[in-house]
């Protein structure tokens, strides 16, 4: 049992020989790019509806830049993404342990030096496919259990990113993780994603309790919200009534197998281009971000500032406090099963 603060481990850890970038294609044209670091997409190119081909997240033209201080861009995020309050982790057994605090109050996306700001190793590279592996030792952040983490990235011949996990411990741990790429569907350079028609397929959500991003616990209906997206909306008319203009967490449901087939959970549409992006999901939330806290200080791949809103993130996840709170969202890990989640990311033109 631990009760003691946990410093955040500030700095990255020693790279390997070089950083790796490795792009898959398939045969239609489409392509992404992948690091070694963090599991980073670094860029996803896919056409418009006249088939112009255009990288629709943000991100950094020189990889290097992607070990500096940066908001998650193409990222997995974990062990647990998101906020968790205080850093205080709680598990079944009656455990309770301190992860480190690296957003004011809170632990987010899994301390300051977590899954996303890690070296994977490279496992398998096809030519539509790439594999990476992660070993997180007991300890790693303040969480408990030695795991082992291997993700695949798959782009699909009809230019779906298939993004799947499939994660060991050797003891019960909780793992939650996310893909954080931020979207932009008239591409990356194109000014902000403000007039995007955003979808989510959700009938309740999970508030933040205050600007502290703590959370609430509360499942309460979007119904008569302004987190109400089961039918399309401008992002620009939704962002006002939005708590801090940020998102909320959306749950979909309270267990995920990896028998599940993944679910539809949103929907973007981007009229200029004609771009259409369909997340799916077995996971058992959904963040929706609307790429509030961008404010101008980056520039991104085509030499443009990303400012507010430039790009907006879809993290199927579970919910934070998923190991205290399974009816919310179970986020565990347990030995001798494999915790396995896909989460799709579909393109398309209307």
């Amino acid at each position: 049992m631990s009760s003691s603060p946990v410093s955040d481990p500030s700095a990255p850890p020693a790279p390997p020989a070089r950083l790796e970038a490795h792009v898959i294609r398939n045969a239609a044209g489409a392509s992404a790019e992948v690091l070694n670091y963090g599991g980073i997409v670094v860029s996803l190119r896919v056409p418009d509806r006249a088939g112009v081909f255009a990288d629709v997240v943000l991100g950094f033209a020189e990889a290097e830049r992607y070990l500096g201080a940066h908001p998650s861009f193409g990222e997995i995020v974990g062990r647990i993404a998101g906020r968790l309050t205080a850093g205080r982790l709680r598990l079944p057994d009656g455990s309770t342990h301190q992860l480190v605090l690296n957003d004011g109050p809170n632990h987010l996306h899994g301390g300051g030096a977590g899954f996303g700001r890690r070296f994977w190793e490279v496992r398998r590279v096809e030519a539509d496919s790439i594999t990476l592996h992660y070993h997180s030792p007991n300890g790693e952040n303040g969480y408990p259990g030695a795991l082992d983490v291997e993700l695949t990235y798959t782009l699909r011949a009809d230019n779906a990113l298939v993004v799947q996990t499939s994660a060991t411990s050797d003891r019960v741990t909780p793992l939650s993780m996310a893909q954080h790429s931020y979207f932009n569907l008239a591409g990356e350079g194109s000014g902000d994603a403000l007039d995007h028609q955003v979808q989510i397929f959700a009938e309740h959500h999970i508030p933040a309790a205050d600007a502290a991003m703590t959370l609430s616990g509360h499942l309460t209906p979007v119904g008569g919200t302004g987190n109400d997206l089961r039918q399309p909306r401008r992002l620009r008319e939704v962002v006002p009534q939005l708590f801090g203009g940020h998102g909320e967490h959306y749950f979909i449901r309270a267990t995920a197998a990896a028998a599940d087939a993944p679910t539809r959970v949103a929907r973007v549409y981007e009229e200029k281009s004609g771009r259409v992006l369909e997340v799916s999901t077995n996971e058992c939330g959904l963040q929706f971000y609307t790429g509030a806290k961008l404010d101008g200080s980056l520039i991104g791949k085509s030499g443009c500032a990303y400012g507010p809103h430039a790009g907006i993130c879809f993290e199927a996840q579970g919910y934070p406090d998923g190991a205290h709170r399974p009816e919310l969202g179970d986020i565990l890990v347990h030995p001798g099963t494999p915790q396995k989640r896909t989460t799709i990311y579909a393109f398309s033109v209307a």
